[in-house]
């Protein structure tokens, strides 16, 4: 069964064409990978699926329902939870109010007539989520006083706060080091078990380590979908993108 599937998915800007015919499908409970050049579309995709752009043409549909051109709220309410790439958390409350502000969000739609129940449910599960994401010894630390690496992590822990079905993670190792990728790659792993993951990604080294599936988008178009082990040996991917990374990241 398809998680998310895209047909046919045109966009532009002022005239300047970015998505010529985008379709891709992402099976429930896979982690698919969506990488190619700068420049080639991937986060205006992210966008489109999210609710903050409409296409100018084509289909987004979420375990069989039409959800293109909803806002952003209705889509993230259907089970649909995204990062971003410029960091997105709140730099003046600590990383506890932070999580447990996403938590209560998602809570007041569930149960808002339960008011007592709903905050000490909301304290359980914000707790359940810092000790998942290994946040909870800096839980009074306001997120600004962060590292860049815990800032990452923090955002993250937002996006998975809300319990989505489908977490989409746009470029989330962008500016780690190698030891904080490292983590990371264990951490996206461990938060995104049982869950659909889609994530736009350029370090080979977390794509090849993580997904199942790989989405090659090159001027707008899908240039080839497969097993990672397929793009790797795909002639044409690694003449557009992949070049010697693919060699390095499998360790040849």
């Amino acid at each position: 069964m398809s998680a998310l599937e895209l047909r046919d998915i045109h966009h532009d800007f002022a005239g300047l064409q970015v998505l010529s015919g985008i379709s891709l499908d992402v099976r429930e409970g896979e982690r698919h990978a969506i990488i190619g050049p700068n420049g080639a579309g991937k986060s205006t995709l992210f966008n489109i699926v999210t609710g903050r752009y409409a296409p100018r043409r084509g289909r987004v549909l979420y375990r069989g329902r039409d959800i293109t051109g909803q806002s952003p709220h209705r889509i993230a309410r259907l089970g649909i939870g995204r990062s971003f790439q410029i960091i997105n958390t709140f730099p003046r409350l600590s990383v506890y109010q932070n999580v447990r502000s996403a938590v209560v969000c998602r809570r007041l739609r569930l149960d808002a007539w339960s008011i007592l129940d709903r905050d000490a449910a909301a304290a359980r599960e914000t707790a359940a989520v810092l000790d998942l994401l290994g946040l909870a010894a800096r839980r009074d630390t306001p997120a600004s006083a962060l590292s860049y690496g815990e800032q990452r992590e923090l955002e993250i822990a937002l996006t998975i706060a809300a319990r989505p079905d489908l977490v989409m993670l746009d470029e989330p190792t962008a500016g780690l080091n190698s030891e904080e990728t490292r983590k990371a790659i264990g951490l996206i792993r461990r938060v995104t078990e049982g869950k659909t993951l889609v994530m736009v990604e350029h370090d080979m080294d977390v794509v090849f380590s993580l997904a199942d599936r790989i989405s090659v988008v090159h001027y707008g178009r899908v240039l080839a979908s497969g097993a990672p082990d397929a793009i790797r040996a795909n002639v044409e991917v690694r003449r557009a993108y992949l070049g010697r990374k693919a060699s390095v990241a499998g360790g040849e």
